[in-house]
């Protein structure tokens, strides 16, 4: 299982995410938390999700997972980050077809909106699925590259 895995999170996700992180590793992903690492009332998602988007984005994590207070923020600071395909996940097609047809590389939570027994199984779902590559998805992935540039 040793798939290395970036997990981040401010105040609005910090309970989430350490509830998350020991599931994952009890599951034997390799994970790194990229903070925070107490709960601070005042502390601002980008100082968590660019340095684990930006991990991401270089190859050193082949998956994220940002989260939030709702998710929104994580999401949008995440896709600023170029190679970045993150979204806001809240059902269990979405969490594998993002990855299957669009080469999601990073799944984001609201910490206020979703529970951990629903955010586990959502995760299970993006870990496992693969990147179909077939023409058409590797069609938009190069537009979207393009955008990038």
């Amino acid at each position: 299982m040793n798939m290395k895995i970036g997990i981040a999170a401010d105040h609005g996700g910090f309970e989430l995410k350490e509830k998350i992180s020991e599931l994952l590793k009890s599951s034997g992903y390799n994970l790194v938390d990229y903070g925070a690492y107490s709960l601070q009332d005042q502390d601002d998602y980008p100082d968590f999700v660019v340095p684990l988007a930006k991990a991401v984005a270089s190859g050193q994590m082949e998956r994220g997972i940002a989260i939030c207070g709702s998710g929104v923020g994580a999401s949008i600071v995440a896709n600023k980050i170029p190679g970045i395909r993150a979204a806001l996940i809240t059902d269990s097609f979405s969490a594998h077809q993002g990855v299957e047809d669009d080469n999601m590389n990073i799944i984001c939570f609201g910490g206020r909106i979703s529970g951990p027994a629903l955010v586990w199984e959502l995760i299970q779902s993006f870990l496992s699925a693969k990147f179909s590559g077939a023409e058409r998805h590797q069609r938009r992935l190069y537009k979207i590259l393009e955008l990038e540039k």
